[in-house]
């Protein structure tokens, strides 16, 4: 009897130090995730020196971990799933009403700052907002700050309520798909990040003799990395010097930004967004 009580007390021990290891080794994982605004195989791409830079500077492992929707980035967050997540304007927002003010914006590129969406059309026949009446027009996501509320902003102050005023509204889901969707004329235009607008045009993703811009927004502050407010004051410190540190000319620091699509990393703070909180609250998207 008392070899069993032994086995079994044994056999207990051994789980309970199992479990503790698993949970110190999950620990000891830092895990960053960010909005899907473009194809999986792209932000993976994105993602993979970034982690590698942090692994480095972090001095732990660091696993970048995708979502599957807007939404499912901001619970991540929310409920410390992930360490790190980069959100647009709207989605940091977001993230912010759903826990109480419990989440913190470090840094975002210096583009952020003035950031800007494009609408762009194959239809000779468009060349104003005012043109997209009758019209069908596609957005990224619904979440996406710079692929629909600011253009939906943009557009309700230009006297145009989308619903109301244009045949067919769109969601595709993503920019690069936007901009598919324009180029195969599923849709007459389209809105999106002009970030990604610019590198599809640098690379040569689009015919800009058939697909172009008819009109850029004025600017708002849109992306930026941001962490739980319960992580640890010297690791959100760490954390910032990380990005702060990023320079263009070193080999590591040219390839994590060139990815990033960034001149290089600032300091931002919650308040930088009140504007796009407004903007969203008055297209009632909030």
């Amino acid at each position: 009897m008392k070899a069993t009580l032994s086995r079994r007390t044994l056999l207990a021990a051994s789980l309970l130090a199992a479990a503790a290891g698993a949970a110190q080794a999950q620990a000891t994982v830092f895990r960053v995730t960010a909005i899907p605004d473009e194809s999986p195989t792209e932000l993976a791409r994105k993602a993979a020196p970034l982690m590698k830079y942090l692994e480095g500077k972090l001095g732990m492992k660091v696993e970048y971990t995708p979502v599957t929707d807007y939404a499912a980035a901001v619970e991540a967050l929310v409920n410390k799933k992930v360490d790190l997540a980069w959100f647009g304007g709207f989605t940091f927002v977001q993230a912010n009403v759903r826990s109480g003010g419990k989440v913190v914006p470090l840094v975002q590129r210096e583009e952020d700052e003035k950031f800007r969406s494009v609408f762009i059309t194959a239809d000779p026949a468009i060349k104003s907002l005012a043109d997209l009446k009758g019209r069908d027009l596609s957005f990224g996501s619904q979440s996406s700050t710079s692929g629909h509320l600011m253009p939906r902003h943009f557009l309700l102050a230009a006297g145009i309520e989308p619903e109301r005023d244009l045949k067919r509204v769109a969601f595709s889901g993503a920019h690069d798909a936007t901009i598919a969707a324009v180029a195969s004329g599923k849709v007459q235009a389209g809105a999106l990040n002009i970030s990604v607008w610019d590198k599809f045009v640098a690379d040569k993703k689009v015919d800009t003799a058939r697909v172009r811009v008819f009109y850029t927004t004025p600017a708002y502050y849109d992306y930026n990395w941001t962490v739980h407010a319960d992580m640890p004051a010297a690791q959100k410190d760490k954390l910032s010097a990380a990005f702060l540190a990023l320079d263009k000319s070193t080999p590591e620091g040219a390839q994590v930004l060139e990815l990033q699509r960034a001149t290089r990393f600032i300091p931002t703070k919650a308040e930088n967004y009140k504007s796009i909180e407004g903007a969203a609250r008055s297209a009632g998207l909030l």
